[in-house]
């Protein structure tokens, strides 16, 4: 019997929970969240959509009561909170670092073989503060931050191509932000065929720059940020976990010496499969790739250190 943790039941993590019902990735989700009631009325309002949508997973709220999430073979930790008006950076990772290793360390007693998806944000510093912290192997602590923007950089593809998304290949690597991330032109491909050859790069560029912004884009259209595409990608990630897909899939990864970066967690294509972090695949970079990715890790170990800053680390 195959079991998945979703730790938080707001917005992301409900629709998670909802895609892993929905495709019966398992035969169990459980959704814990701190607010009473919240998970249990979710957990609930998504069973009585079982009939409909013709699924059999069984789904289960609980407050805070890890003892029902003993025995998953995946977590999923959403937990946190935006960043608030007046809100420093060095605050909001404190807040959402006590969270996220407060909640993993949690389940984890309950779960001690269970592979870790973190989507918290930051979300790489948040997968690096997880690796740090709970004496997991590396290869059980994914960060599902490049699933996501690889979803959006097809997504844009397919809108500048009048395509079909699910004919377009693209990857994004880098850090999970605005600035960090870096859409693989290069490599990308409708049915074969590499985008250079059918886009101009003016409008490739425009492509790259939506999908950087596409988070902001959408909390600037919604009032927060997004959920579907984020949830549906942490379901994708579990997934190849929990069915052995073996999946190419852009996560944050704990690289030593891929890359040519160490003691950190940062976007790369790697194989999910059932132990989680099967491989970390190497994409053979020309030097222009190589200075961006090495600029990203740059980024992002600077937000790592405020966990040391902070006394977190």
């Amino acid at each position: 019997m195959s079991k998945v943790t979703v730790i938080g039941a707001g917005n992301v993590g409900a629709t998670c929970v909802n895609a892993l019902a929905f495709k019966e990735v398992a035969d169990e989700v459980v959704v814990l969240d701190v607010k009473e009631g919240i998970s249990e009325g979710k957990a609930i309002d998504m069973s009585q959509t079982a009939q409909l949508l013709e699924f059999d997973t069984t789904v289960v709220g609980c407050t805070n009561d890890y003892a029902k999430t003993a025995g998953s073979d995946v977590i999923v930790i959403t937990s946190g909170i935006p960043r608030k008006p007046g809100m420093t950076r060095e605050e909001l990772i404190g807040v959402n670092a006590g969270i996220v290793k407060n909640v993993a360390g949690n389940a984890l007693k309950h779960s001690p073989n269970a592979i870790l998806v973190v989507i918290s944000n930051p979300m790489d510093t948040m997968t690096y503060l997880a690796l740090k912290s709970l004496g997991l192997p590396k290869n059980r602590i994914i960060g599902m931050g490049g699933a996501l923007d690889s979803s959006r950089f097809k997504y844009y593809l397919s809108q500048a191509l009048g395509c079909n998304a699910n004919e377009v290949e693209g990857i994004v690597i880098g850090g999970h932000g605005d600035t960090t991330m870096i859409p693989l032109v290069r490599l990308a491909a409708y049915k074969g065929i590499r985008v250079t050859e059918l886009l101009s790069k003016e409008k490739l560029e425009e492509v790259v720059k939506a999908t950087m912004t596409g988070g902001a884009t959408l909390t600037g259209l919604l009032g927060t940020s997004a959920w579907y595409a984020p949830g549906a990608a942490g379901a994708l990630v579990v997934e190849s976990i929990i069915h052995n897909r073996r999946k190419l899939i852009p996560c944050s990864a704990a690289l030593e010496g891929e890359y040519g970066e160490s003691d950190i967690c940062i976007g790369v294509p790697v194989i999910v499969g059932k132990n989680g972090i099967e491989k970390i695949v190497d994409l053979n970079l020309n030097a222009e790739e190589k200075a961006l990715f090495a600029k990203s890790a740059a980024a992002v170990r600077t937000t790592n250190a405020v966990l040391k800053e902070i006394n977190v680390l």
